[in-house]
């Protein structure tokens, strides 16, 4: 009987961990487990051009499917080349787990020894070294079950020479869904509870701020009931974007992507009551957002101070839906109920607010971005999942699309980096098997890994890539340009993307005129492979964000 080899056991482990998709970029140090990993185990292997491509995808694939993402890569620099990812997946909160092949233990010298752990830590992921054969199993548990309980990503780095030796044990594995605490909803402190109520009955300009922790929860109809019983208006940080769309006094984005509107009801608050969110910098525009609020945190893990910033007068520690059932229960037995914000006039006003209203000569052969935005949000329908990269446009994409669930955004910007959005898409794609994912970058951005192309082509992945594409690092020319700098070492020409992509074997259109999308989306939709959109947006229109912040646009 011929012996098992300790790749074997790693990959009983991981496909007992429920992983039927991953991505890779192989070499010495991984290359023999990813092999067999599909080759044996059946698992479905995406194959990246470039290793913080593998990352990422694994990054979007865990956002979309709420699972475990698995990525590997070799040792030495096919490590390095991941750690904007990891750090993206850190901040995110993202659980995944990057088998990292790692230098030979027993080797003397080796040209791609790195030590892997003070990279791992420093981008905020956790790093699980295997040391040694007797310790194989737990390492790999403990790995899937810190990125499950902490959602986080954790690295298991695995010597090369250790995966070839024999497995001396039984293989006997128990996955790490059998030792994970099940999910709990903290509930609130009763008496947190009536001092939130106390503030409430008071309050004549309330207005309920969610995030990722409500969404995640489930709290979109509790809330929503909260707000009408406490007369608040509602709104959500970027990563809640969604929650409350279709609602008549939903303000959709706080902070710094807020409409005008919007702003001057914040101003107004004299209670705002955060929901599952961070409530740092951005959301709260640097603590500026609402200058005369008293404000109160509730969340599973609340901060007093976060991103330099003092978060609420009041904490409360519990999970969002459990939090506002126990809250809504407690005013009905006291008798409160408030109309405050909540008056017809408000939400006709709300139903007309507009987040961009400004015209803009457009130059010939272009577009206006923030409309084109509008466009494709007609033309791509609401049941798809829309990914956004960062960079200028990213203000647009987010302000200008509606009627989507939450679920169905997937912002890939939790660093400030570009270059995420074309891999995590596929990701998500891979995870959707329907085609109905659409990504919306930019072309600096998009440059970055445009080898990925080939990817999807590869792969037979489908989806809609829309380009929007203003000749240059846009949100880099416009910063220029606000400060009378000559912008030109930012702006590179716009080049030929749809013929690069039709290069790569995909279907492609260059879009510079309004109207065109519906008809071009038809005949993605007949198609069988990605369409990528080259769309050409005039380079000297900012969005507003950019105005307010950079051009002092009041």
């Amino acid at each position: 009987m011929q012996k098992l080899k300790v790749t074997d056991v790693l990959a009983e482990a991981f496909k007992a961990e429920g992983v039927d998709t991953m991505f890779a970029l192989m070499g010495d140090a991984n290359m023999y487990w990813a092999a067999k990993m599909a080759d044996v185990y059946g698992v479905r292997v995406i194959h990246a051009r470039h290793e913080h491509c593998a990352c990422a995808m694994a990054d979007g694939y865990a956002r979309a499917t709420g699972k475990v993402g698995v990525a590997t890569t070799t040792c030495g620099p096919g490590f390095t080349q991941i750690m904007t990812a990891l750090t993206i997946a850190a901040r995110g909160n993202v659980p995944m787990v990057v088998f990292a092949g790692d230098s030979p233990i027993g080797a003397a010298w080796y040209l791609q020894q790195i030590d892997m752990a003070p990279l791992t830590l420093a981008t905020g992921a956790h790093f699980v070294a295997v040391k040694s054969i007797d310790r194989l199993l737990d390492n790999v548990r403990e790995a899937f079950q810190v990125a499950q309980v902490e959602r986080r990503p954790v690295v298991l780095s695995v010597p090369m020479d250790l995966q070839a030796q024999d497995y001396p044990y039984m293989a006997d594995y128990t996955p790490s869904a059998d030792i994970v605490p099940a999910a709990q909803r903290p509930l609130p402190d009763p008496v947190i509870v009536d001092r939130l109520i106390d503030m409430i009955e008071t309050a004549e300009r309330p207005i309920i701020l969610a995030g990722r922790g409500a969404v995640r929860s489930g709290a979109k109809a509790v809330l929503e009931d909260l707000a009408e019983r406490s007369g608040a208006l509602l709104a959500t940080s970027l990563f809640g974007k969604g929650l409350f769309d279709g609602n008549p006094f939903a303000l959709d984005i706080a902070g710094a992507f807020a409409s005008d509107f919007a702003r001057e009801r914040f101003a107004e608050a004299d209670l705002v009551i955060g929901v599952g969110a961070g409530l740092g910098h951005y959301t709260t525009e640097g603590g500026y957002l609402y200058p005369t609020a008293q404000v109160v945190q509730i969340d599973v893990n609340p901060r007093g101070l976060w991103q330099g910033l003092r978060t609420a007068d009041l904490h409360m520690r519990a999970d969002a839906r459990s939090a506002g059932e126990a809250i809504l229960k407690r005013m009905a037995e006291r008798g409160v109920s408030r109309s405050g914000f909540r008056t017809a006039d408000m939400a006709a006003a709300i139903a007309a607010d507009s987040p961009d209203a400004k015209e803009f000569p457009v130059q010939p052969n272009s577009v206006d971005p923030r409309k084109i935005m509008l466009e494709l949000d007609r033309t791509i329908p609401k049941d798809w999942d829309i990914v956004v990269g960062g960079g200028h446009y990213f203000s647009m994409a987010m302000t200008h699309f509606k009627g989507r669930a939450a679920e169905r955004y997937h912002v890939v910007n939790d660093f400030g980096a570009i270059g995420s959005g074309l891999p995590a898409a596929i990701g998500i794609a891979a995870s959707r098997g329907d085609g109905k994912v659409a990504l919306i970058e930019g072309d600096g951005s998009l440059l970055m890994h445009v080898q990925e192309l080939e990817t999807i082509q590869r792969h037979g992945i489908k989806m809609l890539i829309n380009v929007i594409n203003d000749g240059g690092y846009g949100a880099e020319f416009h910063k220029f340009r606000a400060r009378n700098i000559e912008a030109g070492q930012a702006i590179h020409g716009r080049g030929d993307l749809a013929a690069l992509a039709t290069g790569f074997g995909m279907r492609s259109a260059t879009v510079n005129s309004m109207g065109a999308t519906a008809g071009l989306f038809s005949e993605h939709e007949r198609a069988n492979i990605s369409t990528l959109w080259d769309v050409h947006t005039d380079d000297k229109i900012p969005s507003r964000a950019y105005r307010r912040v950079h051009y002092g646009e009041a």
